[in-house]
C-alpha cells in the first residue's frame, strides 16, 4: 500500500481531515457569503450564528451528507488500519487482552459515531428536528467514547513500551483534545436545552474544527508503518515477562532500527 515510503496509511486521517474541514468551510462560506450570514426562514429570527445542521438542511445537505460520510469513512479506515499494523508487527503490537478490547471498542464506537453523524446529515434538522437531535446525541457520544478508549489504549501501551515516543505524545495530545471537546460537548448540550441559540451555535462550530485535530492525531500512530514494511524490522509480541521489564523501564531488544530514547508515560 506504500510507494517509496511516501503514499501510506498515514494519508487516511490527511484525507478524512482535508474533506471534514472542506465541507465545513464549505457551509459556513455558503451562509456567510451566498446566504449574506442571515438566519433562515424556520428559525429564531434573533439568531445570530446558525447551527452547521441548519445550513446542512438547505441546498447544501448534498456536500453535508457526502463531507459526512467520506470523512468518518477515511477515520474509521485508520482505526481500522491501525489495528491491522499493530496485528502484523507493523506498529507496536497489543500486549495483553486489555489492549486489545480497548482496541476493539474505540472501533466499535467509532462506527456508532459515523452511523450518528450520517443519520443526522440525511434526517435534517428542518424536516425531522427530534430524530436529528437523538442522531446528535449518537454521533457526539460514539466518538467521544471512541477517543476515550483510544487515549486509554495509548496509555497502557505507553506504559508498557516506554521506548516508544511516538505513543507518549499521541496520548497526550488525544488527551488534550478529548478533555477540551467534552467539556465544549457539555457546554453545547447545556446551551442548546436553555435556549442560548448563539453560544450554542459558537460551541457547536468550534467542537466541529477542533475534532479536525483529533482526526489528524492519527497520523502520529500511523506513521511509524512507513519503517517496519521489511519484516526483519516489525515488532514481535511480547511474552509477559518482556511486558513486566519494559514496564520497569528496562530497555526492550527489539526493533531498536526505529525506536527512541526511554521516558516516563
Amino acid at each position: 500500500m506504500a510507494a517509496k515510503g511516501f503514499i501510506s496509511y498515514w494519508w487516511l486521517p490527511i484525507i478524512s481531515a482535508l474533506v471534514w474541514v472542506g465541507m465545513l468551510l464549505g457551509l459556513l462560506l455558503h451562509w456567510v457569503i451566498d446566504d449574506d450570514h442571515q438566519p433562515y426562514d424556520y428559525e429564531d429570527p434573533k439568531v445570530r450564528v446558525v447551527f452547521i445542521s441548519n445550513i446542512g438542511a438547505g441546498n447544501l445537505q448534498p456536500l453535508f451528507i457526502a463531507g459526512s460520510c467520506i470523512s468518518c469513512f477515511f477515520l474509521d479506515a485508520s482505526m481500522l488500519a491501525s489495528r491491522w499494523l499493530k496485528h502484523h508487527g507493523r506498529l507496536v503490537p497489543n500486549d495483553t487482552p486489555g489492549q486489545l478490547w480497548l482496541a476493539i471498542l474505540t472501533i466499535i464506537f467509532a462506527i456508532i459515531g459515523t452511523a450518528g453523524l450520517i443519520l443526522l446529515s440525511i434526517f435534517d434538522t428542518k424536516n425531522h428536528h427530534r430524530l436529528h437531535y437523538i442522531f446528535l446525541l449518537f454521533f457526539l457520544g460514539g466518538y467521544m467514547l471512541s477517543a476515550i478508549f483510544t487515549c486509554w489504549e495509548y496509555q497502557r501501551l505507553g506504559i508498557k513500551h516506554r521506548d516508544q515516543r511516538d505513543l507518549r505524545t499521541s496520548f497526550w495530545i488525544k488527551l488534550v483534545i478529548v478533555l477540551v471537546e467534552t467539556a465544549l460537548a457539555v457546554g453545547f448540550v447545556s446551551t442548546t436545552f436553555t435556549k442560548h441559540r448563539n453560544t450554542a451555535a459558537i460551541i457547536e462550530w468550534t467542537v466541529a474544527f477542533l475534532f479536525t485535530f483529533f482526526i489528524l492525531s492519527f497520523i502520529i500512530d500511523l506513521y511509524p508503518a512507513v519503517y517496519t514494511k521489511s519484516h526483519a524490522n516489525r515488532y514481535e509480541k511480547r511474552s509477559p515477562q518482556d511486558v513486566e521489564e519494559a514496564a520497569s523501564g528496562a530497555n526492550s531488544p527489539h526493533c531498536q532500527s526505529h525506536t527512541n530514547t526511554t521516558g516516563a508515560f
